[in-house]
């Protein structure tokens, strides 16, 4: 059996892919660099945008204390939090609100999250539910690691935040930290990867999610439209991102992605769906949460859409075999671990 014969015949078995839902990031939310964010332009749109995914039944938000740019660190979080205060408190209590903590250098020890954790408690207005960490500091500083999940895992055993998730580590990380955490008495409820049509190291991948699974471990999939690659159509590729860092991923990554795009939208059209759907969806049969950056209203509906349908073991491996033929991929997180 081949790998691709694999993925598909754990696609149709899995469970998991059955009770997969969707929730959304909000990087966005602050970050010029990548996404050309404009405080006077954006702010009310983001509010819309909120209140329409919460209304199309999105309820788990990703953010991190790191999103924004240079001095509008930490804005994600607290338009999110703002957002939350003018909620009634029965719809704020239906939230599942994530954030992730970076372990920058100045950052370590058991108590090297202390003073992070507050302050996005505050940006968020007491709403956290689930605290991750960032990225894995495996491969540069381990010992750094080790002291802030052993804080991260004190926070939830004091009961000052419910959960505890993971972000960018690999399968053999992932095992190490689960046994670890488990021996302290915290279950780990998520980790975060790149996945999406055109993620790179596919078989590190397709390991992570398996174990993962063997776990017990929700795999939240983050850039699951490639920074919008995926949504757009063939024949509309002129159409180009403001910001100069996407404007260069495009022009790597359109070209190369031209037959993965056109099987993407003739699954679209059967289906009377969107390029986006699609490819939430491919997430999805895997057995992963996708969580979509959302920036408009109109995108929240899109997204939303997506949980009234699958894909079918065909479209799976139609779409499967294609993305085989990109001849780019999207860049690997450097901070991603083995």
């Amino acid at each position: 059996m081949t790998q691709r014969d694999e993925l598909v015949a754990i696609m149709a078995r899995s469970s998991i892919a059955l009770l997969s839902s969707i929730g959304f990031g909000t990087w966005a939310w602050g970050n010029k660099a990548v996404w050309g964010y404009d405080a006077l332009r954006d702010d009310a749109r983001l509010r819309a945008t909120f209140r329409q995914a919460l209304s199309s039944g999105l309820n788990l938000i990703d953010t991190a204390d790191s999103y924004g740019t240079g001095s509008l660190n930490g804005r994600s979080e607290a338009l999110l939090g703002d957002f939350m205060a003018e909620l009634p408190a029965l719809r704020r209590s239906q939230l599942m609100v994530a954030t992730k903590l970076a372990p920058f250098p100045w950052r370590w020890g058991r108590r090297g999250f202390d003073a992070a954790f507050e302050a996005s408690q505050t940006r968020l207005k007491g709403q956290l539910r689930r605290v991750q960490l960032h990225w894995s500091t495996a491969r540069y500083a381990p010992w750094q690691e080790t002291g802030l999940l052993d804080g991260l895992a004190e926070l939830v055993l004091s009961g000052r935040v419910e959960e505890l998730g993971l972000s960018n580590l690999g399968p053999q990380r992932l095992v190490l930290i689960h046994r670890r955490l488990l021996e302290r008495g915290v279950s780990l409820r998520s980790v975060q990867v790149q996945c999406s049509l055109l993620a790179p190291a596919d078989d590190q991948m397709r390991e992570l999610i398996a174990v993962s699974r063997e776990l017990g471990v929700e795999v939240l999939a983050y850039s699951p439209l490639a920074f919008g690659v995926l949504g757009c159509a063939p024949g509309s590729e002129e159409r180009r991102p403001v910001t100069w860092l996407r404007q260069r991923l495009f022009q790597r990554l359109l070209p190369a992605s031209l037959e993965l795009r056109s099987a993407m939208q003739a699954i679209a059209i059967d289906r009377g769906a969107s390029m986006v759907q699609v490819a939430l969806n491919w997430c999805r049969a895997l057995g992963t949460t996708p969580i979509p950056g959302l920036r408009t209203p109109e995108q929240a509906r899109d997204v939303a859409a997506a949980l009234q349908w699958s894909l079918s073991p065909q479209e799976f491996q139609r779409l499967d075999e294609a993305r085989l033929h990109c001849s780019e991929r999207m860049p690997a997180n450097p901070f991603q671990s083995r």
